[in-house]
């Protein structure tokens, strides 16, 4: 009998460890116009992985949006850009390796997809630190008749990239282009107001719009996750005493 307890024990415990692993990475954003919460995904696992490295490391704390189009994205992570001289052109700064692109047909430029840079190597490798949050516009269906035929060369978009444009914008012509491994799931309304602001011919803004980034932990991962399912945060003693036992970082496969 007590060799069961201590096998249910084990069993229940492993359980319950599992179901506090957070599903995702989630980053941060803080900037002058607001915050955001940005959800790395899975499925791009070198580009989610680099990410969360520079972030943990602080690289992207005090840098700017160095490149802001509006109806289109804003971009960052030039460290080029933290001591920046005023009207400085920027956009060639960034760690000396590459990510190896991971482009994938399902994952598109919607309304705040958070995409890699690149230059035009031919493999579509990715700039390791710059990156872009799409704000694009919404099409209507004889627009992206009208992008298929001309911009498209005849390519057909899919119906999830219709039903994407159509409804929440983005900016459709990027896909299949670049990576795309993230969304913003909080603060969209971050993109727009920068995407506003008054920019030279570089697309620099006039007015530094720097940003700083924060992994969340474990915790404040779990209790996103609840809220994004419309649970409110676990606040329990078994919670708070097994949070006491376990780090507040963790690592996904």
């Amino acid at each position: 009998m007590r060799r069961i307890l201590l096998l249910f024990a084990l069993v229940l415990g492993m359980s319950f460890a599992n179901a506090q692993t957070p599903k995702n990475y989630y980053v941060e954003v803080k900037t002058g116009k607001g915050n955001g919460i940005i959800k790395l995904y899975n499925e791009t696992r070198k580009h989610r992985d680099n990410f969360v490295k520079l972030v943990k490391e602080g690289y992207f704390d005090s840098l700017m949006f160095h490149r802001v189009i509006h109806n289109f994205m804003i971009q960052g992570g030039d460290p080029d850009s933290r001591y920046a001289a005023s009207r400085q052109k920027l956009g060639e700064g960034g760690p000396d390796y590459k990510v190896p692109a991971e482009i994938q047909a399902g994952i598109i430029h919607k309304k705040g997809a958070l995409g890699a840079a690149r230059d035009n190597n031919p493999a579509k490798e990715s700039s390791a630190s710059q990156f872009y949050l799409v704000q694009g516009r919404v099409f209507t269906e004889a627009a992206l008749d009208s992008l298929e035929k001309f911009r498209l060369k005849g390519k057909k978009l899919t119906p999830l990239q219709r039903e994407t444009y159509s409804s929440i914008g983005g900016t459709p012509h990027l896909d299949g282009e670049y990576t795309v491994f993230g969304e913003l799931i909080e603060g969209l309304g971050v993109v727009d107001s920068i995407a506003e602001v008054k920019t030279d011919d570089n697309d620099r803004p006039y007015n530094d719009e720097r940003f700083a980034m924060k992994l969340l932990d474990r915790r404040q991962a779990l209790d996103l996750e609840r809220k994004l399912q419309g649970l409110p945060p676990k606040k329990g003693i078994f919670t708070k005493l097994f949070d006491s036992m376990k780090s507040k970082n963790y690592k996904l496969p």
